[in-house]
């Protein structure tokens, strides 16, 4: 178990130290206040959940930590990889090589401070989320050797995929807190997939998580409260 904890929390280590050399080697330069706010949001964010998970439940980490498990589903893996490696790492090196070569208009620092707050609210529902469903795993799998259950509580009584609306958040607010319209793309391709991923995934706890049926009645939203 403990050693699970250890490889997820070097997995995230890793994670953080490789979108910091997306950024700065795509736009050839450290002194980027923006780039180094990003990253700092998200050392703040690895902290607090840390300081959550880590008291409460040390087995949704060591879940989050296995990349191979049973019954993880076949079309998972490729979309999981796409909006959770792929999509988010091409969007950096645009917005870096945006950075270095000046494609975008320049953005006011009012859309980029809004932005940067609203990949900051991003990570913090996806937190919140985390710390409220502990079989928040990384990909979609009934957890039967867990006891998997139906969760109501925190966000999952506004939508049902609050991780998801949370990524959805951050993946689009970056582009803007990063001064990059053209790495809007990749930002939104990555967001595509996503709702594709929820799609998928909703469809997949009808069909084989009890209960989930109903709660699915009382909570209509699967990503966006009074929209979808």
């Amino acid at each position: 178990m403990h050693s699970l904890v250890l490889k997820r929390f070097f997995q995230i280590s890793v994670a953080i130290l490789v979108q910091a050399a997306l950024l700065f080697i795509s736009s050839g330069r450290l002194d980027w206040a923006m780039a180094w706010a990003y990253l700092g949001i998200g050392v703040a964010v690895v902290a607090i959940n840390a300081l959550i998970l880590l008291p409460r439940n040390l087995e949704l980490v060591a879940e989050r930590a296995q990349i191979v498990k049973e019954g993880v589903k076949s079309w998972d893996k490729q979309l999981a990889s796409i909006h959770g490696v792929f999509g988010p790492a091409a969007t950096l090196i645009v917005a870096g090589l945006d950075a270095r070569f000046g494609w975008s208009p320049q953005l006011g620092l009012i859309v980029q401070c809004g932005a940067l707050v609203c990949v900051a609210l991003g990570y913090g529902l996806c937190s919140w989320a985390l710390a409220s469903n502990r079989f928040f795993s990384c990909l979609v799998r009934i957890q039967k050797e867990r006891g998997h259950t139906v969760i109501t509580t925190g966000p999952y009584r506004i939508v049902r995929h609050p991780g998801y609306l949370g990524m959805a958040m951050f993946s689009l607010a970056t582009p803007l807190m990063l001064g990059s319209l053209w790495a809007l793309i990749p930002a939104g391709l990555t967001v595509c997939v996503l709702i594709v991923r929820t799609v998928l995934e909703d469809r997949t706890l009808q069909e084989e998580l009890d209960g989930y049926t109903d709660y699915a009645r009382h909570v209509r939203f699967r990503l966006l409260p009074g929209v979808w």
